[in-house]
C-alpha cells in the first residue's frame, strides 16, 4: 500500500465551550482532520495540560482517527468560550495555556522533515515558545513541502511583525475576507481592490497560492497568474466553527493527492458547507 503524503497542524488545540456543548478543537488540529479525510496521514503537533481536559481532548482526538505528537506540560488544557450570532462565532481564548508552551520535540522534528504539508497560524505564535518551535519545524521541513499560513486573527493576538515573518516562512496565504480588511489598513494597501491587495501578498512575500475566503459568498484562488472563483453554496448554517479550516484541510489534501487547484478548490468549497451544516468541524466526509 502506498504511503499516504504526511501533513502537520502546529498550533492552538483546545476545548471550544458552545452553547451547544464543549467540543475538542483548534484551527491547526481542525485543518489536519480535514486534510486525513481527502489522502492524507494528518498529525496535530501541540500540547495540552496534565489535567483530566487534556486526558479527553487526546481521547476525542485519537477516536476521530488525528494522529498525535501532544506533549503534556505544566499548563492548563486550553479553553476557548464559543458563542454564537446566527451560526457565526465570536471567541474569548484564555492565555498562558498548554500550546502556548509547545516544546519542540524530537518526534516533532522527525516529522516535519517526513511532511509534504505544514499548516499554522498567527494565534499560536502569541507566546515565544510556540513561536519558535512553529519557526524551526518549518524550516526544517523539506523545500518541496506545501508551507500553508492561515492567518486566523483572534482578538488582538497578533502583530504586523510575527504576519510578516510568517508571510516568510509560507508558500501558501490562507486568509479570509475579514482578516483582509485588517491588513489593509497594516500594510498601507487601501489604493488596491481586492484582487490586487491577494496579489501584492503572491508577489511581495513570494506565494504560491493567495487563497481568499468569503464566508458565505464566495472563495477565490490565485496560482500561476490565473484565478478560480467559486461562489459559495447556500446552505442550512448550525454553526461555522472550523468551515475555514476545512477548507484548507481539504484543498491541501486534493492538491498533494495531485489533483488539479480548480479541482481541490471545487473539493474545498464543498467540504467546507458541508461542515456548516453540522455542528462541530469534525465530521465524516467519507471521501476514501
Amino acid at each position: 500500500m502506498e504511503k499516504k503524503p504526511i501533513v502537520l497542524g502546529i498550533g492552538e488545540y483546545l476545548w471550544d465551550c458552545l452553547p451547544t456543548g464543549r467540543r475538542a478543537g483548534g484551527a491547526p488540529v481542525n485543518f489536519a482532520y480535514h486534510a486525513s479525510q481527502h489522502g492524507t496521514e494528518g498529525w496535530a503537533i501541540s500540547a495540552v495540560g496534565k489535567d483530566v481536559l487534556g486526558d479527553e481532548l487526546e481521547r476525542v482526538t485519537r477516536e476521530h482517527g488525528i494522529k498525535m505528537c501532544v506533549n503534556r506540560v505544566d499548563y492548563p488544557t486550553g479553553i476557548v468560550q464559543v458563542s454564537l450570532v446566527v451560526g457565526q462565532p465570536t471567541y474569548s481564548i484564555c492565555t498562558n495555556v498548554a500550546w502556548d508552551h509547545i516544546p519542540l520535540s524530537e518526534q516533532a522534528l522527525r516529522l516535519a522533515g517526513e511532511a509534504a504539508a505544514i499548516c499554522f497560524g498567527t494565534l499560536a505564535q502569541r507566546a515565544e515558545e510556540s513561536r519558535a518551535t512553529t519557526k524551526a519545524l518549518l524550516e526544517h521541513a523539506p523545500n518541496k513541502a506545501i508551507k500553508v499560513y492561515d492567518i486566523n486573527l483572534r482578538q488582538n493576538f497578533y502583530s504586523k511583525e510575527v504576519i510578516e515573518t510568517s508571510l516568510r516562512m509560507s508558500n501558501v496565504f490562507k486568509i479570509n475576507d475579514e482578516e483582509l480588511v485588517t491588513l489593509t489598513g497594516m500594510f498601507g494597501l487601501d489604493d488596491l481592490d481586492t484582487d490586487g491587495k491577494c496579489r501584492y501578498f503572491a508577489e511581495r512575500y513570494s506565494q504560491n497560492i493567495v487563497i481568499l475566503t468569503g464566508g458565505d459568498k464566495f472563495s477565490s484562488i490565485y496560482y500561476d497568474g490565473e484565478v478560480s472563483t467559486i461562489k459559495t453554496p447556500k446552505v442550512k448554517v448550525v454553526d461555522t466553527v472550523g468551515a475555514g479550516d476545512a477548507f484548507t484541510g481539504a484543498f491541501v489534501g486534493m492538491m498533494l493527492n495531485g489533483a488539479p487547484v480548480r479541482e481541490a478548490h471545487r473539493a474545498a468549497v464543498e467540504t467546507s458547507a458541508r461542515v456548516c451544516t453540522q455542528a462541530g468541524a469534525w465530521i465524516p466526509m467519507n471521501n476514501e
